[in-house]
């Protein structure tokens, strides 16, 4: 499932992948492919980018 909700939080920052990436230690690819729901990432990089985008787990992971 696409992480639209992560997608969002980056443009809302004004964050490019390569941007966000650079911030979390990882690639733009594996950026792409979490925004694109083909990659689930570790909670240590869930973590990260929360961090990275101001917001918790649960606004950008879980499904309400």
């Amino acid at each position: 499932m696409k992480n639209l909700k992560m997608k969002s939080a980056r443009a809302a920052k004004d964050l490019s992948q390569e941007q966000l990436a650079k911030l979390c230690d990882v690639s733009r690819q594996t950026i792409s492919a979490i925004e694109k729901g083909d990659y689930n990432p570790t909670i240590n990089l869930c973590i990260a980018i929360c961090r990275a985008l101001d917001k918790t787990l649960d606004e950008l992971f879980w499904d309400a």
